[in-house]
């Protein structure tokens, strides 16, 4: 069974930065794409940003700039640094893969809230 577990989450003032860590664990599966998602109270999940094994990353446009997305593939790790912080990043994060049968894992979620 495969296993998403994230890391990192915390409370940061705006301008500030934060690293989230994901690693899947369970089983040997390797991923297409992994990522991560983000939820605010009242809003829909959206993607934040993903990278393909490949890497070709996507990101929403609001974190452009200002996030990175990296991944080891072998190790199954992907990891969102996140700097420049703004109150709207508030939100739970998800880490989120998809292997080759287009099966998708997720995580438990992590709180990130921005607030002075």
């Amino acid at each position: 069974q495969v296993q998403l577990v994230e890391s990192g989450g915390g409370l940061v003032q705006p301008g500030g930065s934060l690293k989230l860590s994901c690693a899947a664990s369970g089983s040997p599966i390797r991923f297409n794409v992994m990522g991560w998602y983000r939820q605010a109270p009242g809003k829909e999940r959206e993607l934040v940003a993903t990278m393909t094994s490949g890497a070709t990353t996507n990101y929403v446009d609001s974190v452009k700039g200002r996030f990175t997305i990296s991944r080891d593939n072998v190790k199954n790790t992907v990891s969102l640094h996140m700097n420049s912080l703004k109150p709207e990043d508030t939100a739970v994060y998800y880490c989120h893969a998809q292997d080759w049968l287009l099966k998708r894992y997720w995580g438990q979620g992590t709180q990130v809230t921005v607030s002075s």
